[in-house]
């Protein structure tokens, strides 16, 4: 199963903090995959949830490890053009990842074989999910009874 850190949260939301490359890293050293917010603007990738704040390089987004939400159109278009993992998604129920994972928009639907997204709020039971993105990832680690 794989354990996606959402934003580089690890045990609750950090809004200062989230999508910062530090507060990435430190997810990311914590064993976790990381799901990351990137824009595209002016020319330069940049990170953020709700606006660009974090300027990054092409290089730093070229990671196994990340799971690239592309917040606009020019994110998606430019990430298209390097072995960046991506994705868009705003409300739609899901979307396929360019790796052809199944990324499941949080709701009640249950979608074995996904990655489904803040698990702690839909208790689905016993789904065969191919991994979690949460913002407390590391409840998830150690105990994984409702998760397969």
């Amino acid at each position: 199963m794989i354990l996606i850190s959402h934003r580089g949260h690890l045990s609750g939301a950090n809004p200062e903090l989230e999508n910062s490359p530090k507060y990435i890293w430190s997810a990311l050293n914590s064993g976790f995959d990381v799901e990351i917010d990137v824009w595209f603007h002016d020319g330069d990738f940049w990170l953020g949830h709700d606006e660009p704040q974090y300027k990054v390089d092409v290089n730093f987004l070229i990671n196994d490890k990340f799971w690239c939400h592309a917040k606009n159109i020019e994110a998606l278009l430019e990430m298209k053009k390097y072995p960046i993992h991506y994705f868009w998604h705003e409300s739609d129920k899901i979307t396929l990842t360019s790796k052809n994972f199944i990324w499941a928009y949080p709701s009640n639907i249950v979608i074995p074989q996904s990655i489904t997204l803040f698990p702690e709020k839909f208790n689905h039971g016993n789904v065969e999910y191919y991994g979690l993105c949460s913002d407390f990832i590391v409840n998830y680690k150690h105990d994984k009874t409702n998760y397969i």
